[in-house]
């Protein structure tokens, strides 16, 4: 189905540049929250116009807890963006979930702490509504685009987001998953809350890259994630290819 706005990715650690994408130009938007990750890279992925932008900078230097979300969002809004896939890695708290397995989050719960979360001030009080934080029609075509491609996939399931940078301890684990938590990742939030203060329509693709902190067999390494990376993000190109053609039909 075809959109008046921009669909604009937002990459995280393993997709700081999307292989074939065609540049047109880049934009340094700078937004009165400051600058964003990087500038957006404005062109066509697969035939079809498209935003990016990698949430921890061009070179992979900014750690979760330093990423100026506010900024990103805002800019891209300002580039056209009306609808935004996020891409997050992510640990897994259920066996059912492996190192691969490409999941589509249904909800969220924020852990993190001291982020600049809203745009609300002194100025401007809004309650937005937040009951689901994803968008559920972009997670159905994520989910479409999967199933075609054969891909390994959950429909659903709970992130939660957690500070960072430092992985989390086998008890903090323990507690998530009491909570209800299926994922465990650093920049869920308050990414998804302000698309959703911007009337953005979010969507969001986690691949898991390692089980979480005593869920597997030993402590978890760079090693084991890089492993993962190299092969789940060619999915996830391919996911994203797929459905850049699903919405040009």
């Amino acid at each position: 189905m075809r959109m008046n706005g921009k669909l604009a990715i937002i990459g995280g650690s393993g997709l700081t540049q999307l292989e074939g994408f065609q540049l047109s130009e880049t934009r340094q938007i700078d937004t009165p929250y400051g600058t964003p990750s990087a500038p957006i890279s404005c062109g066509h992925f697969h035939g079809q116009a498209l935003l990016f932008l990698p949430r921890h900078g061009a070179q992979h230097s900014l750690p979760p807890h330093l990423i100026n979300y506010q900024a990103n969002m805002l800019a891209l809004q300002q580039a056209g963006a009306d609808r935004v896939i996020a891409v997050n890695t992510v640990g897994a708290i259920p066996a059912s979930l492996p190192p691969g397995i490409l999941v589509f989050p249904d909800q969220i719960i924020d852990y993190t702490w001291g982020r600049a979360h809203t745009y609300a001030d002194l100025n401007r009080v809004e309650h937005v509504d937040f009951t689901h934080p994803y968008d559920a029609g972009l997670q159905q075509q994520l989910v479409e685009a999967a199933s075609a491609l054969s891909l390994p996939y959950s429909p659903a399931g709970v992130y939660g987001c957690t500070q960072g940078p430092r992985l989390e301890s086998k008890a903090e684990v323990d507690r998530l998953e009491r909570d209800g938590c299926d994922l465990v990742g650093m920049t869920g939030m308050p990414e998804a809350a302000l698309a959703r203060e911007l009337g953005l329509r979010y969507g969001c693709v986690c691949l898991v890259v390692n089980p979480a902190a005593g869920r597997g067999s030993g402590l978890i390494t760079m090693e084991e994630i890089n492993q993962v990376l190299d092969s789940g993000m060619a999915h996830v190109r391919q996911l994203l290819a797929r459905l850049l053609q699903q919405m040009a039909a």
